[in-house]
């Protein structure tokens, strides 16, 4: 294993998007339109007494970088080092179906690209203080949410999600004030930064801003920088290059989201500024991960009533997402009928992954056209009880027999399953796999272990209150394996939602702060 022994200023940093793309000169300043430029120049703001609480030792391996004082100085959003150009990107999006308008880096503040040795990754601080696009707000982040983002951006990855990084979480020694639940009760939490990690964070929103606004040279500018260095296999010089640059966006788009219904996973804001031109997952806000087995499950309290990005809904909703991406690209094509195409397309894998996904959550080998009726009659029964789908998924991996009794620890007390019902479609289910199913790709597809919103509260509780961030170092630590059994940590997180977390406020209810 690599030492990581380097320091900031070692790194090789680079600003290709400040260098390709026309951006705003003007050094931070008042909140402000900056319309056909894709960035505005930005100081981060220092924390006042930056302590580097934690630190992923696999990203600092990757960057060479060492954890050290000055380091968490520098994230947590001291002074930047040489190399180092702060910007803030602009980018427009649709929120929960209606167009936004101008939006950008409210409290994200990129430090710049870091050349390695598997390529290039943009470093940003997400929490360091105002931008032109923090409108209103103050830049900054809680403890809250910034130990939620740190713990899932690397859950998500070691479950083989596609997604962002975390390097670091550095507390500010500050307070900042927010509203929870966003219902008049603002109070103020600790505050904290994140370093995150991408091959870029130029999102779906990236691109519709310029299309809306009519910059149609900016929108070229755009989209000849990010194929050049983030998709060098295309040429967008013509309609066929750019028709294939966006199949491939709609197949990661999909692929990702096929991931997500895999682990039971649910963004809870699928805005189009929220979605990454990479298939990447970013942005962790009001997630949360489906424990009762919901379909209409969303996490996030500002999508109660709608439930537009419940559970269910997530493959659609990146349908629609896809959508207004080729809508952006329009005013680059001589046939804009090439389009409708791609959506198409978009539908017809995002479907066949959902299929493929469940088939190796079954264990049923080749999928074939007769195993629908058996998925869906499974989500029907599923959805008829109160079960927790981690831990029904895993348990079925290793049974011999039929029996329902043998996944009884995954429901939940006071909603017990039917029986008949049960053993009727585990018969149908062991037929169909010759009492012989593909267990190792059921262990590979089915978690044992996922960041439980309460699981990631417990870590919060004991950070805020008592300093001590060794839940969360635990929690980093159990989910680099997921897929193994770790008999030493099942009595502890292998467990069903507690009583305790049902209705509290960050395991049930999340806002947009969370």
């Amino acid at each position: 294993m690599a030492v990581s022994n380097a320091s900031l200023e070692a790194l090789s940093w680079h600003a290709r998007f400040l260098g390709e793309a026309p951006g705003d000169e003007v050094v931070g300043g008042r909140p402000r339109q900056v319309p056909g430029k894709c960035w505005s120049r930005v100081t981060p703001t220092p924390a006042p007494s930056p302590t580097l609480a934690l630190w992923s030792s696999e990203m600092g391996e990757e960057l060479n970088l060492a954890r050290t004082e000055e380091t968490g100085e520098v994230l947590g959003g001291g002074a930047p080092v040489a190399g180092m150009k702060p910007y803030a990107q602009r980018y427009g999006g649709h929120q929960f179906g209606n167009w936004a308008g101008q939006l950008g880096d409210g409290r994200a503040i990129t430090l710049g690209e870091v050349e390695t040795e598997n390529g290039f990754l943009e470093l940003q601080l997400k929490g360091a203080g105002r931008t032109p696009y923090s409108r209103t707000a103050d830049g900054k982040a809680v403890l809250r949410s910034s130990i939620r983002e740190y713990l899932c951006s690397e859950a998500m990855h070691h479950l083989g999600v596609p997604t962002t990084r975390a390097l670091s979480l550095v507390t500010t020694g500050e307070q900042v004030v927010r509203d929870v639940l966003y219902n008049g009760n603002p109070a103020p939490e600790p505050g904290a930064v994140v370093c995150r990690v991408a091959p870029s964070f130029i999102r779906f929103g990236s691109f519709q801003i310029h299309m809306s606004d009519g910059h149609h040279q900016t929108l070229r500018t755009l989209v000849d920088h990010t194929v050049r260095h983030h998709f060098p296999d295309h040429d967008v010089s013509t309609d066929d290059g750019i028709i294939a640059w966006l199949t491939e966006v709609a197949e990661t788009t999909a692929t990702m989201i096929a991931h997500w219904m895999r682990v039971g996973f649910v963004h809870g804001v699928m805005n189009t500024d929220n979605m990454s031109i990479h298939g990447l997952t970013i942005d962790y806000g009001p997630y949360g991960w489906l424990e009762p087995f919901d379909v209409d499950w969303t996490p996030n309290t500002t999508d109660a009533g709608r439930r537009r990005y419940r559970y269910g809904n997530q493959p659609h909703i990146g349908a629609w997402n896809v959508a207004r991406l080729l809508e952006s690209m329009a005013p680059l094509l001589d046939d804009v009928g090439r389009l409708q195409p791609v959506l198409d397309h978009y539908m017809e894998y995002a479907m066949n992954a959902q299929s493929e996904t469940w088939a190796d959550k079954l264990g049923l080998g080749v999928l074939q056209e007769s195993d629908e009726p058996l998925v869906n009659d499974l989500l029907a029964l599923l959805g008829a009880t109160e079960v927790d789908m981690t831990i029904f998924f895993r348990h079925l991996c290793s049974i011999t027999q039929p029996d329902i009794t043998h996944l009884s620890d995954a429901f939940y007390e006071g909603d017990e399953p039917s029986e008949t019902a049960w053993n009727a479609w585990l018969g149908r289910w062991w037929e169909r796999v010759k009492e012989d199913p593909d267990r190792d790709t059921m262990r590979k597809t089915n978690p044992k272990y996922v960041l439980r919103n309460w699981m990631a509260q417990l870590a919060i509780d004991s950070a805020e209150e008592h300093g001590d961030f060794s839940i969360a170092e635990e929690l980093h630590e159990l989910l680099k394996r997921p897929y193994d059994e770790q008999p030493e940590h099942e009595e502890k997180w292998f467990q069903k939602r507690p009583e305790w977390a049902r209705h509290r406020v960050g395991c049930s209810m999340l806002s947009c702060s969370s």
